[in-house]
């Protein structure tokens, strides 16, 4: 009895065992085959007009924004920052300079005075002390000025 149902078709469902395992390998075939078939399909399409030219490595390739020439206002612009930069140069240097002077001769000034005044016992200040000690405190007024003096930074 057991063998009329295997091989009824109403009750197993397939004309044979064999049969419906032929019929389930041939679906997943056809799956592969489609799935195959749509990946390759959504590749995209390359044209070689917009392919990027394959790299030498004798020489570097530079797209030609980055290796343009620079224009008329440009080398004027250039030209206009460098002279700027050397006219700030030429500036500060002189500012240096300057300071440089200045504090040296704030020192010959005071050691001068400190001569001139002498031992601190005597209690006595001459006008002419006064006005050198005005004059030193003057120069270091500059001095100070001319180190905290900006010229115009980039």
């Amino acid at each position: 009895m057991q063998s009329n149902r295997r091989n009824h078709p109403l009750i197993s469902g397939h004309a044979s065992p064999s049969a419906g395992c032929h019929f389930h390998w041939a679906r997943a075939i056809a799956c592969v085959v489609v799935m195959t078939v749509l990946t390759g399909a959504a590749r995209p399409i390359q044209f070689p007009s917009t392919q990027i030219p394959s790299p030498r490595y004798d020489k570097p390739w530079l797209a030609p924004e980055a290796n343009r020439l620079p224009g008329t206002n440009d080398q004027m612009r250039m030209r206009e920052q460098k002279l700027k930069q050397q006219n700030f140069d030429t500036a500060n240097l002189i500012r240096k300079k300057q300071i440089a002077d200045d504090s040296s001769k704030l020192l010959t000034l005071a050691i001068a005075l400190k001569a001139e005044v002498g031992d601190p016992d005597s209690g006595t200040v001459t006008p002419d002390s006064l006005r050198k000690a005005d004059g030193i405190e003057k120069l270091a007024h500059n001095v100070k000025h001319k180190m905290e003096l900006d010229v115009g930074t980039n």
